[in-house]
This record gives structure tokens, sequence and C-alpha cells, in this order.
């Protein structure tokens, strides 16, 4: 069950990397503006805001990146938890205001492997 969670709670990071690039730098291409579902005006017009976000998301994906090559496992264990953590309510909240495929794509993931690393600790 380790290795499951290990496995989960990296793709959880890669994912907030993939976001990254997606909000930082890819906001008002054709994959951007697909990925959010802007029109190229209106992604022109919050390009600024969303590489803001897209910081965030990085700083969540360090997190999690710190968690899995942190040399004392309890401090490792408590790093996963609290980054998941703030991915599970980043998720909830964003799904609740901005879009409900927030929560499909990022809270309910990050819960999965919230609970994997419970079992495996």
């Amino acid at each position: 069950m380790h290795a499951l969670a290990t496995i989960l709670v990296a793709l959880i990071a890669l994912e907030h990397v993939y976001i990254l690039v997606l909000e930082m730098f890819l906001w008002t291409t054709p994959r951007g503006l697909r990925a959010f579902g802007m029109k190229p005006a209106d992604a022109e017009a919050t390009k600024v805001l969303a590489a803001n976000q897209g910081l965030y998301n990085g700083f969540l994906a360090a997190g999690l990146f710190w968690s899995l090559v942190h040399p004392e496992p309890a401090f490792a264990f408590q790093i996963k938890l609290f980054f998941l953590g703030a991915v599970v309510v980043a998720g909830l909240y964003g799904g609740a205001t901005a879009s409900r495929k927030i929560f499909v794509i990022q809270a309910l993931p990050a819960a999965i492997a919230l609970v994997a690393v419970l079992i495996a600790g």
C-alpha cells in the first residue's frame, strides 16, 4: 500500500505542475482556452490572475514533491497530509465557486491519495 500511496502523491504533484504550466504559460493559447473554457478576450484580461493561481499550484506541487524526498518518514508523512489536505480544500472551494469540474479533477484525486497515505501510514 505504501508504493500505491507514493505513486498517487507523485501523480497529484505532477498534475499540479501541469496546472501551473497551463495557468502561467498556456492560459491564452488554444490549449489553455480549451482547458478552462475561456474566450480569448477573457483569457487575455485574466492572464495575470491565472499566472498567480499557477504559482500557488506550483507551491502545492513543490510541497508534495518535498514529502516524497524528505529523509525523515514521520515528517514526510505530515508533509503529505498537509499538502494533500490543501489540495482537497482548494479543489472543494474551486468546485463550489468556479466549476464543478475542479472537484473531479483536483479534489477527488487528492482525497483518494490522502486516504491511501493514511492507510499506508
